[in-house]
């Protein structure tokens, strides 16, 4: 089924960092059935880093590794996206699905931010990476997973 999920999201020397946290968070809380008010420090890596003009970024990751946990995120994504952007990834998923069984997405920052799931399309966005897990390795069984979790 699903190995691990890991979230990334930069946010910029213009951006406000509580914010582009808060929208992580929404992934992050909705992943452990977590509270909205609840703290999510012990499940971030914050990473000082440094643009390519020199100007100074914050990346922000995680990894939810317990199946169960997983699982729940796999299904707020889904529940919580439109029919349009389903449509989307449906049509995408071959794409979307590399030769390591990870199944990328990214979504906007600024829709996160305010509750909603939204796909983008964008660099500047918050990278979603589902490993999928077969045994043996299998790329047809792993889109089949695939379609289950966001078709």
């Amino acid at each position: 089924m699903i190995h691990y999920i890991s979230l990334r999201v930069i946010a910029h020397s213009t951006e406000d960092l509580s914010r582009v946290r808060a929208a992580l968070d929404l992934f992050l809380r909705n992943a452990m059935g977590m509270p909205d008010d609840a703290v999510t420090d012990e499940f971030v890596d914050v990473t000082d880093i440094e643009g390519h003009y020199g100007n100074s970024s914050v990346m922000l990751s995680s990894q939810i590794t317990r199946r169960s946990d997983s699982v729940r995120l796999a299904r707020f994504i889904r529940e919580n996206m439109s029919q349009d952007d389903v449509d989307t990834l449906r049509s995408e998923m071959p794409d979307r699905l590399d030769d390591d069984q990870l199944f990328h997405m990214r979504f906007d920052k600024q829709s996160a931010f305010l509750g909603k799931m939204v796909l983008s399309s964008s660099s500047d966005s918050i990278t979603v990476k589902v490993k999928i897990a077969t045994y043996p390795k299998d790329r047809l069984q792993a889109g089949r997973i695939v379609e289950e979790l966001f078709g």
